[in-house]
């Protein structure tokens, strides 16, 4: 099992994992009895967007379980996709919402968990471009992704990691003469698309991750 997870005593943590943001990390375990979130960089889960407050949201490991809290921010914090009014006890699986600028999965500890995360771990996600196959945590993905699919996947994967724009993601998708025409909501799509396909094959890793005002990124490929 990964060290990411384990506390100061050995034991299994709880953590946030970043669904959709920009942030410099995809997961958190919470070690601390307080865990802040926001766009302040002493903020233990720092989210790099102005829609973001300095200090957003905390959560905090009490007696009942892990708390979700709303501190007072600009944009709203969001529990499941419901406005935040008052502090809320944490289930496995639950989503919290930072305004419209991220994302963040909460899973408890002991809880069947992408304990996988860490790119030391092993090969995820491998592609052969020439054959135009896709493996996931070791298994091809069957049947093929659509086209679209398979080209938005391979562009993610040769970028290696770097946030893909949706001005290449139309480029590298769309024909020429299709292109003007594509709108945001066609690009969100077909990359929700193509997460849910990859998920089928491995529901423990997001592997498209979608930085909010910026583009999409692949995680934990294999090397």
């Amino acid at each position: 099992m990964s060290d990411l997870r384990k506390g100061h005593q050995g034991q299994d943590v709880a953590m946030l994992m970043l669904r959709e943001g920009a942030s410099q990390r995809s997961q958190w375990p919470l070690k601390g009895m307080v865990t802040l979130i926001g766009r302040s960089e002493g903020c233990q889960v720092f989210i790099d967007d102005r829609q973001a407050s300095r200090h957003h949201a905390r959560v905090m490991a009490t007696a009942d379980g892990y708390i979700v809290e709303d501190l007072g921010s600009k944009n709203g914090t969001y529990l499941n996709g419901q406005l935040l009014t008052a502090p809320a006890v944490l289930k496995d699986g639950d989503e919290i919402g930072i305004a419209f600028a991220a994302r963040l999965a909460f899973v408890d500890a002991g809880a069947t968990a992408p304990l996988l995360l860490d790119t030391e771990s092993g090969p995820m996600l491998r592609m052969d471009t020439e054959a135009k196959r896709v493996w996931v945590a070791g298994r091809e993905v069957d049947p093929p992704l659509s086209l679209a699919q398979y080209r938005l996947l391979e562009l993610l994967y040769e970028g290696r990691g770097r946030v893909v724009s949706r001005e290449e993601v139309v480029a590298a998708v769309w024909a020429e003469d299709e292109a003007e025409g594509v709108s945001e909501q066609a690009i969100d799509a077909l990359a929700r698309r193509l997460r849910e396909r990859l998920a089928k094959a491995d529901p423990r890793h997001q592997y498209v991750v979608t930085v909010r005002g910026h583009g999409f990124r692949l995680e934990h490929l294999a090397e």
